[in-house]
């Protein structure tokens, strides 16, 4: 087993076919195949099924690449810091889902600490790529926000991927509509008012990850559903359809992209609890726990 063939894993099972991941990867078809059944005759079990219509991962291969994308991070990890020609960069990296003081805190850091050289990220991405980055280290904070629906759900995932969580606020819950939508003067509107227009929902792109949406009213059945993975696209259709989004109601200081949503409060209650997880025992480093401090001007609670 090397890492070239738990890369190779990787991109097959995110590609339709091994003729699409061979293409990817720059390695021909049939030496991609031996490489793949190589590993699964060195491993004992097999890890994708192949048919006429196309190859898919097995359950014990499910099973295997679950362990196969926290080898591949770590190992990422350290060719970046010590094997690349950037290791003699500042390197810091924070994953969240899609909140704007999450952002305006990255780049204060940045703003205040001056490094002379660096290679900042920060991961504006789905719920479950949070939890996985900030466990594996390729982040070491994390912004996650769960409600009443979720909470159990995520305090069991903090705890299974060894994650502390500490809260920064509680949010009543609002939906955003475009500035000339029909009711973006009102101060309070219920879901059923708006059920003649589409919500746009953040798309965690995986069934099996509903309970870990980041927008309240998860568990309410919406007649007219857009899922959308970008903010810019998020806020054109809100525009375009006069659709709505859920959300805490935070606008202040937005971003430019968001200066023309109006919030309206929602008569329905699902407060979000929003704050910032690391994972157990780290070491952070100054850039983390600058980062932190950024974080704790916006606690509440």
């Amino acid at each position: 087993m090397n890492i070239n063939q738990l890369k190779y894993v990787l991109e097959v099972a995110g590609s339709s076919s091994m003729r699409e991941a061979s293409t990817k990867l720059y390695v021909s078809q049939p030496a991609l195949s031996a490489s793949i059944h190589d590993l699964e005759e060195e491993i004992g079990i097999l890890i994708f099924e192949r048919t006429n219509k196309g190859i898919s991962l097995t359950d014990e291969g499910r099973e295997f690449l679950s362990y196969v994308k926290k080898a591949v991070g770590q190992y990422q990890i350290l060719e970046e810091r010590y094997l690349s020609r950037d290791s003699d960069k500042e390197h810091f990296s924070v994953s969240t889902q899609h909140y704007n003081f999450a952002i305006k805190a990255f780049t204060e850091v940045i703003r205040e600490m001056e490094p002379d050289k660096f290679i900042f990220s920060i991961h504006e991405t789905k719920t479950k790529e949070v939890l996985e980055d900030v466990r594996s280290l390729k982040s070491e904070v994390g912004i996650v926000s769960f409600s009443g629906s979720n909470e159990a759900l995520y305090k069991k995932l903090f705890r299974d991927y060894q994650l502390e969580f500490v809260p920064l606020m509680r949010r009543d819950t609002y939906v955003y509509v475009w500035r000339d939508h029909p009711f973006a003067g009102r101060e309070v509107i219920s879901i059923e008012e708006m059920k003649a227009y589409p919500c746009i929902s953040f798309d965690q792109s995986d069934d099996s990850n509903f309970y870990l949406t980041e927008e309240a009213m998860a568990d309410y059945a919406f007649d007219k559903m857009i899922k959308s993975d970008d903010r810019a696209t998020t806020m054109e259709i809100i525009a375009e359809l006069d659709g709505y989004s859920i959300g805490s109601g935070m606008l202040s200081g937005a971003s430019a992209i968001l200066q023309g949503l109006v919030a309206i409060k929602l008569k329905e209650e699902d407060p979000l609890t929003i704050g910032y997880i690391t994972r157990r025992g780290s070491v952070m480093s100054a850039y983390g726990k600058r980062y932190v401090e950024e974080l704790m001007k916006y606690r509440e609670v």
